[in-house]
């Protein structure tokens, strides 16, 4: 197992792209996004709201109506019809037991494509067998209901999180973003990196969705200027982790020290993501 001795913001620096005068907004990375529910319509809104905050070209967001309209008044830029993508988002705020047959046939034609994808919550069920490049974004909860699905121990062995990523991910022949206090990345080739431990103010809801929005903008704007594979998408997963965990950092201290809430972590996003740069 080729474990990375820790990612660090200089590695994570080199994959955030800036923008050039010669850029549009389709070079620098066009995210389609089908994520929330009629039960969870705020997931929608700060995954795109984090997206946007990333830093990309377009995002599209394709979801219920509620969803629709409470993101269009969040972010009227955003594009409500379906187009040319170079990245998905999909999963984040929603439930396999209420999705509808109509929404399982869209996410498995978007898995089934070429477009690298970002998996999260209640798209997990879909995942196994996947032609597109993958990475997927469990918690610990959702990593044992994953494993199970690909014929894997729901326990690790020795509750060893990094070697069970890493099962996981070859298992899968997608990237591994495995969430926590001390979140892991594992790519199907073997490649691991613990990162460093977050806040424990990010522990409240919707930090993950917020996460699926910075990981799918990082991923975007990487795919629109080459070819991804699973094993580049894994050191995206550690970037856009990286990224995400600092504008906690951030935002703990503009609250003087906490509580915060997810909007807040989306909101110093690009404070976060020009301190990155710098290095």
């Amino acid at each position: 197992m080729n474990v990375d001795g820790g990612w660090t913001a200089s590695d994570a620096a080199v994959l955030l792209r800036v923008p050039t005068a010669s850029d549009d907004k389709y070079s620098r990375g066009v995210l389609g996004v089908r994520t929330g529910s009629r039960q969870y319509p705020g997931a929608a809104v700060l995954g795109v709201e984090a997206a946007w905050r990333t830093g990309i070209g377009m995002v599209r967001y394709l979801g219920p109506d509620r969803a629709t309209d409470l993101v269009l008044h969040r972010r009227p830029e955003t594009v409500t019809v379906d187009g040319r993508v170079q990245a998905w988002l999909i999963g984040s705020g929603t439930d396999a037991a209420t999705r509808s047959p109509e929404e399982t046939a869209a996410l498995r034609a978007i898995l089934a494509a070429d477009a690298p994808v970002v998996v999260d919550a209640g798209a997990l069920d879909l995942v196994a067998g996947a032609a597109a490049p993958i990475v997927v974004t469990p918690h610990d909860r959702e990593h044992a209901r994953l494993r199970e699905a690909l014929g894997l121990p729901t326990t690790p062995r020795d509750g060893d999180r990094t070697a069970a990523a890493r099962e996981t991910a070859e298992a899968l022949g997608g990237s591994v973003l495995l969430k926590g206090s001390r979140t892991v990345v594992a790519t199907p080739g073997g490649w691991t990196t613990v990162l460093p431990e977050a806040t424990a103010w990010l522990s409240t809801a919707g930090t993950g969705d917020v996460l699926g929005g910075v990981l799918g903008a990082v991923v975007a704007g990487a795919a629109a200027q080459r070819r991804l594979d699973a094993e580049l998408l894994g050191r995206l997963a550690a970037t856009a982790s990286l990224l995400h965990a600092r504008a906690a950092e951030l935002a703990v201290d503009a609250a003087n020290g906490g509580p915060i809430a997810a909007l807040d972590v989306a909101e110093r996003l690009p404070a976060a993501g020009a301190q990155l740069r710098r290095r």
